[in-house]
């Protein structure tokens, strides 16, 4: 049974930690650790996930013999980098867990219990919502994102199996370490609950963006506006299931996208200045926004009827 969303009655792995015990503060900021260890988790997580993608990247080479570092993605690249992202998360939960004293749970929601029901509702309306905003791309500014033919090869079928079986584990990774870890560490140098917010907001949403390795003005915008749309989401939901269905319907569809209307071959990833016209920013950030607002109605409503 789905248990009530009501904070008066949290979850009992909630109220039984003493980090999160009586605070009050909201989610993205509902637990604490100290300074020099906040400090720590900031430092070790993009370290790991560069340096673990770094080996991947490599290893995929060798087994392709082709340049690791090419802007082509490859199934093998692409399932390189999906794993390295999943084991960063592992290590992301373990130091939450070891620094703040919380259960892992906490990381996904909190004062309530993971809900199901939120992540499936709110992944079937960002399908709607992102599966429209690449409509309105595909018929507008195809060129800008390297959109050239429908095709399907080998290749194709690589990138959308590894993609499928290993897309999921990315998103929930990056939420896990961007959202539900990075920026509560960064919020934890502060008492009161809206300057932890927003700074640990900024922090993660900086390295979420120049983790994405773009030197791209635009893009790099783009990237730093997608993260604070999701660790709003976690604020108004508290919990990550809708930043992760956003995140997962997203990735999912843009790379199936990408991979079937770009010729057959490897997808091109270009991040350099100048790389993505603004029509293909805009349009997607354009989507970002409208599941914000989607969610926001959703969770106001719930509420409502919790209130009844």
């Amino acid at each position: 049974m789905r248990q009530s969303d009501s904070a008066a009655t949290p979850a009992p792995h909630v109220a039984d930690s003493p980090a999160t015990r009586g605070g009050g503060r909201p989610f993205g900021v509902h637990f604490r650790m100290a300074g020099w260890k906040a400090l720590i988790v900031i430092a070790v997580l993009p370290a790991t996930l560069l340096v673990t993608q770094l080996g991947l990247y490599l290893l995929a080479g060798l087994v392709e013999s082709g340049d690791p570092f090419a802007p082509e993605l490859t199934p093998l690249k692409l399932l390189a980098a999906n794993i390295s992202t999943g084991l960063t998360a592992l290590l992301a939960l373990a130091l939450a867990g070891w620094f703040a004293k919380v259960p892992w749970r906490v990381v996904f929601s909190a004062p309530r219990s993971f809900d199901r029901r939120r992540l499936v509702t709110y992944f079937l309306g960002s399908v709607v919502i992102v599966g429209l905003a690449m409509g309105v791309v595909g018929l507008t500014a195809p060129e800008q994102v390297g959109w050239t033919g429908l095709s399907i090869t080998g290749t194709t079928a690589g990138l959308l199996a590894v993609m499928l079986l290993s897309t999921p584990m990315q998103t929930v990774g990056e939420e896990i370490m961007f959202r539900g870890v990075l920026l509560p560490a960064a919020g934890s140098w502060f008492r009161s609950a809206k300057p932890a917010f927003l700074t640990g907001l900024t922090l993660s949403s900086v390295m979420f963006a120049l983790l994405h390795g773009s030197s791209d003005p635009l893009l790099f915008a783009y990237y730093l506006f997608f993260s604070v749309c999701t660790a709003v989401m976690g604020l108004l939901t508290r919990g990550l299931e809708a930043a992760i269905a956003f995140h997962t319907a997203n990735n999912l569809m843009t790379t199936t996208l990408n991979a079937v209307l770009s010729g057959g071959g490897a997808v091109a990833v270009e991040r350099s200045e100048g790389s993505t016209g603004g029509l293909a920013l805009l349009l997607p950030a354009a989507g970002s926004l409208a599941v914000l607002v989607m969610v926001g109605v959703r969770e106001r409503s719930r509420r409502r009827e919790t209130q009844r």
